[in-house]
């Protein structure tokens, strides 16, 4: 296969591709002429590694959760806490952008919107205080 009809398959862009190559995350052949040449088990490491990229993983998780799918020793245990230590990082994140809603909605809420130049998020943003 060819960048474009693996990249099709694959769901990334060309360009995503090209990149994970560069970094190491895929090596295609290459034929005499020099375009990439894309097997199967190429397609299957891009669907894998564009699944995990959809849920946050980083690069650098990413070359571990390859590895270790392409270890027939690894240790579930080892997928289990990256996997475990991802999602405490989605739940801080989380609980973050839940503070900042309930400050927004409460600026937005204690603010008249009205002709008065008086504004409680304008005061908030340039004190910390409401």
């Amino acid at each position: 296969m060819n960048i474009g009809d693996v990249a099709q398959r694959a769901g990334l862009p060309p360009k995503t591709i090209r990149y994970y190559e560069d970094i190491g995350l895929i090596t295609p052949l290459r034929d005499t002429n020099g375009y990439r040449l894309f097997r199967e088990s190429d397609l299957h490491k891009l669907a894998f590694l564009g699944r995990a990229r959809a849920l946050g993983f980083t690069i650098e998780d990413c070359r571990t959760l390859l590895a270790l799918y392409e270890d027939n020793t690894r240790a579930s245990a080892d997928v289990k806490d990256l996997a475990q230590a991802h999602l405490t990082k989605i739940e801080d994140k989380i609980a973050q952008l839940q503070s900042m809603r309930d400050t927004l909605s409460e600026l937005v809420h204690s603010c008249a919107g009205d002709n008065r130049p008086n504004c409680p998020i304008l005061s908030d943003l340039a004190t910390g205080q409401h």
